[in-house]
């Protein structure tokens, strides 16, 4: 498992990872570790998006945290974390996550 870098070297979902309390990072690292240690894996720990993007799906009292990722041989690369309060997918962050996955397989060719 890698985290999506951007140009400047940030790594978003490490960052957004690490201003989530622990309980909720311990759970999305075990939902994130299941889905890469048991992969292919499907409802309701991870949902296809299509084109190969995937969300990993945390659940918590105050929300639901997703990380979408994507497969790259036998890689898991982790592009973007959130946490939704209602269960219809963000437009703008499955956007982003595409966006990300875009730029992370132009990127490795370079």
């Amino acid at each position: 498992m890698i985290f999506y870098k951007t140009a400047t070297g940030r790594e978003p979902v490490r960052e957004w990872l690490m201003n989530l309390p622990k309980e909720q990072r311990t759970t999305i690292g075990v939902d994130i570790w299941k889905a890469q240690s048991e992969w292919p894996l499907g409802m309701p720990h991870v949902r296809a998006l299509g084109d190969g993007l995937h969300e990993v799906r945390s659940n918590f009292p105050e929300g639901i945290a997703r990380t979408l990722c994507y497969v790259d041989h036998d890689v898991m690369v982790l592009l973007h974390g959130f946490i939704k309060k209602t269960e219809k997918m963000p437009p703008a962050d499955l956007s982003l996550g595409r966006k990300r996955k875009k730029d992370h397989e132009q990127n490795k060719k370079s």
